[in-house]
Formats: structure tokens, sequence, C-alpha cells
């Protein structure tokens, strides 16, 4: 399977985003995550970025035949730009994260019974992680919004597998009902691609965003 990946630059379709040299990377702006997600502000300080949160609240329904990548992009855009009002002269980070699997979206899991049936779709099956980032200036209001795609291969799950792992809470708050850097991570046979992009924020895409913006 090929790791995938689309830009948009202000509603344009964009070239193959450049690698960057040593001598052409800036030092990193400070910027709003536009998230109450613990694990991006994790990553975000895993990698020395600095930043600051400002939570907010958008519908995640999905509209009747959008796929999965509008879905991550446009949540993405609408995350930032909720907070955009509220940082006015600051670079705002919204990002969106689902599982994906033979083009069903699983987002979150409503309850137990819920994650249940996700962690039996996705026993013994390759699946995709789709993360949508959008950047949002917002003095000019500029934006920008991308996705990351990486396919992960989950081992097979016993129902003892599964009961046990959601005994443990873990499930409840992650698209596609586990998490890779978590418990979940003994379940996990394969990965190709970007693995902080299974955790929810692909780091690369961001650094390579912020350059072009």
């Amino acid at each position: 399977m090929e790791e995938k990946r689309n830009n948009q630059v202000s509603g344009s379709t964009s070239a193959d985003l450049l690698p960057l040299s040593v001598e052409q990377s800036p030092n990193l702006p400070a910027i709003v995550l536009a998230s109450g997600s613990p694990r991006r502000a994790e990553i975000l300080r895993t990698v020395r970025w600095p930043f600051h949160t400002c939570a907010v609240n958008v519908d995640e329904s999905c509209v009747i035949g959008e796929d999965a990548v509008s879905y991550v992009e446009r949540l993405a855009r609408e995350k930032a730009e909720a907070a955009t009002p509220r940082r006015f002269s600051e670079l705002v980070l919204g990002a969106d994260t689902v599982v994906v699997v033979e083009n069903e979206i699983f987002g979150k899991p409503l309850d137990n019974n819920d994650a249940r049936r996700m962690l039996r779709d996705l026993s013994g099956r390759w699946h995709e992680v789709l993360t949508g980032v959008a950047l949002v200036d917002g003095r000019t209001s500029r934006s920008i919004v991308a996705h990351e795609t990486t396919q992960v291969k989950f081992a097979v799950m016993s129902e003892d597998e599964i009961n046990w792992y959601i005994s443990t809470g873990e499930p409840m708050d992650k698209a596609g009902a586990y998490a890779i850097q978590g418990r979940g991570a003994r379940f996990i046979e394969q990965i190709k691609g970007d693995y902080f992009n299974v955790v929810g924020l692909p780091v690369r895409l961001l650094y390579q965003l912020v350059h072009k913006f």
C-alpha cells in the first residue's frame, strides 16, 4: 500500500511539498492548538514545538456522501477557524483524525458495544488512519489544509482480548477504538507511514505546511 498525501493551499491544489534542507529550516513559530487533545499536545511537547491550547467545540457529524479525506480536512479547517477569532494575531492549528476500514469512517466509539464492533472489524486486517491538518493565520485569515494517510495492520484479536481492552477504558476517546501509543500497541503488527499521524498529529506534514505558509 502506498502512503498518500493531498495538499490544498487557500482553496487550490498545490504541488508536492518540497523537502527542507538544514539551511532552509526556520525556527519553529509558536502555534495555537485548537484542540483539547492531550495526545496532540504531548506530540508537540515531544518535538519541542512551542504552543498553547485553545479548545473548541465543532459539530463532527459527517455530511452525507462525504469521503474520509474531505471529512478530516473540513473538520481540521473548522476547528482552526473556530479558534481564530479568539487568537486574532496568531497561527492556529486544527487537526482531526479518523480510522477508515473499506471506506467506512471510524471515529470515537459511542459506547462499549460500538468499540467492540470497531475492534472486531479491525482484527487481522489492514486499515488506514487519516489526519487532516489545517493552519489559519489570524492576522490575514490565510489558510492551508492537507492530510496524511498511514496504513496499519492489526493482529487477530480474540474476544477475550477485545473485552479486556475495552475494560481498560482506553478505546473510548480514540478514533477507531485504539491507541497505538498505549495498551493498543500490543495488537499492532505493522505500520506503513507516519507513526505520529496514527497518534493524532503528523509532525512532518505540519512542519512542511508551516514552511510553505
